[in-house]
């Protein structure tokens, strides 16, 4: 029986939900209909319970999916579940019989088998009563916490060498920091692999650092339109999505090169800035499913959901375990489809007793980026984990630059600025995995999920902070090209890798693989060849291993700047022996 504090609309719903319904999704629109009044617009999920009578294989011939996202799946699905039943189109019938009843369809899942849409809270009821109507449940709405522009970096982190093909101008630092310019110089920029970035519009195409920039396709699920240049010619609308696709796939030599400036690109507007219209994660799920059916490999997402507009009840940090909001669900979903799933951590700061994530950071088997400083440590407004399933997983799962990130302007086409937020250090992850798939393309996100964590700065101590830690491109690809067809990776030889950062100031890490067990030293020498520091001495077994070093000697000494050697020497269980050394450069 209906609780008497209920509405009548409330608990005509409760009595027509099916009995697998979730508590937690029906409670919640329970609250939402209690506090409206019977002609207040509501946007909610309404879920159908089949998708009639369509013939699978029949359906699977019409092309809705296309043969560069067949040859994706292929990496993570069997032959004979390669095209499924979230492939078909919806029941059209259903869709009409529902009209009468919502003000507006606003999107359709074939993933999730429902739709979006608007409909008076006096409406609800007879949705939910409908005999096809598996579900509903209130959309979720997210505001975007802002992200302050920054002054530039200092000249010592922002400093470039002349090392490098390219010449990277100021985002050298947040490229650097993740040792992406050696993979750059080894010839590899991610071309051909297939790019996705979501965010709230494109409103500058015409910038200098997208001269050279592939698209594929765009299209603008906010205003139901191909061009993703948002209407509103407010300079806000449409710009953090300047900000983050320059900060992926920018290529303007001495200004800004984004990790991934050759990928090709499928760009969708996802986000209404409109503070009456706040951003729903309808428009997403949409996307998602547009560019999974495209072929795309890696997605870029720098936005979250988290609250709902007042009256409505908001997600909780206790929702964040993966599998409550329908966004993360879908993210999962499109992580077992095949694609490298990047999302943002959020900007919500920490809280000593529980997670700040926001939706999909908080989805399973996806990469959630969360933000440092450019001198590596955590940015205080990133958000942390765990998730609250069970058991609880970490989160974040990689760090990468957050704070005086250089991206194009989305005002003046020649023009760039420092920004900072989780929304940056999501594209430049996006785009280490773009180069990691571009290395081995057949690699499940699993794969790069794993190759990325376990290659990252804190990878022995993964914690609720920063994850596994700040990623480390030139290892994460050779830890990728290094996993056997069963995910585990395994050394083929004794190899003492360049440390990351280089140059540094503040510490520096040092990997070496050994492919069987091993005595092993690891010792830093000045110029001149004089020990500064043993790093390590002992046995070892096999595998991929690290050290740090925080620029003192011996005896606790910081030592001044200058060229140094680590050198390692290690002595196999079969009496092999290796003599390894690698020049770093400390900056103070």
């Amino acid at each position: 029986m209906c609780r008497l504090r209920l509405s009548t609309l409330a608990c005509a719903l409760l009595l027509v939900a099916p009995s697998g319904a979730s508590a937690e999704i029906m409670e919640r629109l329970e609250r939402a209909l209690r506090s409206a009044g019977a002609d207040d617009r509501v946007i909610v999920w309404v879920f159908f319970a089949d998708k009639g009578t369509q013939d699978l294989q029949k359906t699977a011939a019409t092309g809705l999916v296309s043969e560069r996202a067949i040859a994706r799946r292929r990496n993570v699905l069997p032959e004979e579940r390669l095209v499924d039943a979230t492939d078909l189109p919806l029941e059209e019938s259903y869709i009409r019989q529902l009209t009468p009843y919502c003000l507006a369809i606003r999107q359709r899942s074939r993933w999730f088998n429902g739709v979006s849409l608007v409909a008076s809270a006096r409406d609800i009821a007879t949705i939910a009563a409908l005999p096809f109507v598996r579900e509903v449940e209130l959309v979720a709405r997210f505001r975007r916490r802002q992200e302050e522009a920054v002054p530039p970096l200092g000249p010592a982190l922002g400093k470039e060498t002349s090392t490098h093909a390219l010449s990277y101008g100021p985002s050298f630092a947040q490229l650097n920091l993740m040792n992406v310019p050696a993979v750059h110089d080894a010839g590899n920029f991610a071309e051909g692999i297939l790019v996705g970035v979501f965010d709230n519009g494109f409103r500058l195409p015409n910038h200098k650092a997208f001269d050279s920039l592939k698209i594929l396709a765009t299209r603008d699920f906010v205003d139901h339109k191909e061009s993703v240049v948002p209407l509103n010619p407010n300079t806000a609308f449409g710009s953090h999505g300047v900000y983050t696709l320059s900060t992926i796939g920018g290529y303007a030599p001495g200004k800004l090169i984004g990790p991934a400036f050759k990928a090709t690109y499928l760009l969708a507007r996802t986000e209404n800035d409109s503070s009456e219209t706040p951003i729903e994660e309808d428009n997403w799920v949409a996307a998602m499913e547009w560019a999974e059916s495209l072929g795309v490999q890696v997605t870029s997402t720098s936005l979250g959901y988290l609250d709902y507009d007042a009256p409505y009840a908001s997600w909780t940090w206790q929702d964040m375990n993966g599998h409550t909001t329908v966004i993360s669900r879908a993210a999962t979903m499109a992580a077992r489809k095949g694609i490298v799933v990047v999302n943002a951590a959020g900007n919500e700061y920490s809280n000593a007793n529980h997670n700040t994530l926001i939706a999909p950071a908080d989805a399973d088997s996806i990469v959630t980026a969360g933000a440092v400083n450019p001198d590596g440590t955590r940015a205080g407004f990133s958000s942390v984990g765990p998730t609250t399933d069970n058991p609880p997983r970490i989160k974040p799962d990689v760090m990468a630059q957050g704070v005086a990130v250089y991206a194009a302007s989305a005002v003046v086409p020649t023009n760039y600025a420092y920004n900072q937020g989780t929304s940056f250090a999501c594209p430049l992850t996006a785009g280490v995995a773009s180069l990691l798939l571009k290395a081995r393309p057949g690699a499940t996100p699993m794969m790069v999920l794993r190759s990325l964590r376990n290659t990252a700065s804190r990878a022995s101590a993964p914690d609720r902070f920063y994850g596994w830690g700040i990623v480390n491109a030139p290892s994460a690809l050779r830890y990728l090209q290094g996993l056997d067809s069963n995910g585990n990776f395994v050394p083929t030889s004794f190899l003492l890798k360049q440390n990351y950062p280089n140059p540094f100031n503040m510490g520096t890490t040092l990997e070496y693989e050994l492919p069987e067990p091993s005595t092993v030293s690891i010792h830093v020498y000045d110029i001149l060849g004089r020990e500064v520091r043993t790093l390590l001495s002992g046995d070892q077994p096999q595998g991929l291993r690290w050290v740090t070093w925080d620029g003192t000697d011996n005896n606790a000494t910081v030592v001044a700047t200058g060229v140094y050697l680590a050198r390692l020497e290690a002595h196999g269980a079969s009496g092999v022996s290796s003599t390894t050394t690698r020049k770093m450069m400390l900056l103070r």
